[in-house]
């Protein structure tokens, strides 16, 4: 078996590895969630609506902050993440805040046999795709999730990001799939000092590969937009140019950061 065909055992460690110190981190702000504030940024915000009384699948929920979040906007959210020890910190939060959000530990791929259940919304944000191999076999995923006329709200960051070294002196990686990435690496992007050097998998994915995997699946892409900055502060080489949004330092109003889409099950 090659290490890219054990993704998944490798990632699971990662991230397991990763929350204790994301927990902690000031990245992540939990006292100021704890206390009350919305982990959810502008851009999902701004696409969300009324949730309340929709049921909400959120896909790679991490350690549960935007699953809670939207729990706190009266959704009935269950929260998916590969990694065990985010499931429990997940639900640890959930009854200390006295929230009723439910959190399965699962691979993305096996949704299905899993959580089996069908919802008004798939969210998922952030740093998600790249852990994926395959766009077809995620985009099956969440139509077979979403009940007729539900919807996925994806926000990723752009692939153009991914495609230069992490001082972003230089392009190193390719814009389309080619194969898997395989990198060891220092700290966490929440965290840079942290005492971790572990193995990682990932894939870039091209936007032709995200949208043409949902149109392949049945799903009708409605809303579809780029963003030239980062809600968050997770770049090497990256200055705040207003409060809550980060653009590469050099590359300002030059490089999409992000993007968001709507896609809707017909």
């Amino acid at each position: 078996m090659s290490e890219a065909d054990k993704y998944l055992d490798i990632n699971r460690a990662l991230w397991n590895a990763k929350t204790e110190y994301h927990v902690k981190s000031d990245f992540y702000g939990m006292s100021s969630f704890t206390a009350g504030m919305s982990s959810l940024k502008e851009i999902e915000l701004s696409l969300l609506g009324d949730v309340s009384g929709n049921e909400i699948m959120h896909l790679q929920c991490h350690f549960g902050m935007d699953s809670l979040s939207l729990a706190r906007m009266g959704a009935r959210v269950t929260g998916v993440d590969i990694s065990d020890a985010a499931i429990s910190k997940a639900k640890e939060l959930n009854d200390a805040l006295g929230l009723d959000a439910s959190f399965v530990c699962t691979d993305v791929y096996s949704v299905p046999q899993v959580v089996n259940k069908q919802f008004d919304m798939v969210f998922t944000t952030y740093g998600v795709l790249g852990w994926l191999p395959d766009m077809q076999q995620w985009a099956d995923v969440v139509a077979a999730s979403l009940k007729p006329g539900g919807k996925l709200l994806l926000v990723e960051f752009h692939p153009m990001v991914w495609m230069f070294n992490y001082k972003f002196t230089a392009i190193e990686y390719p814009y389309f799939n080619i194969g898997p990435i395989i990198e060891t690496l220092s700290g966490t992007y929440a965290d840079r000092d942290a005492p971790l050097q572990l193995k990682e998998i990932g894939w870039n994915h091209p936007l032709s590969e995200v949208m043409q995997s949902l149109i392949n699946s049945g799903m009708q892409i409605e809303v579809f937009r780029e963003y030239d900055y980062s809600p968050y502060n997770a770049f090497h080489s990256s200055v705040m140019v207003e409060e809550g949004k980060y653009m590469i330092a050099g590359m300002e109003q030059k490089l999409p950061m992000t993007y968001a889409l709507i896609a809707v099950k017909k």
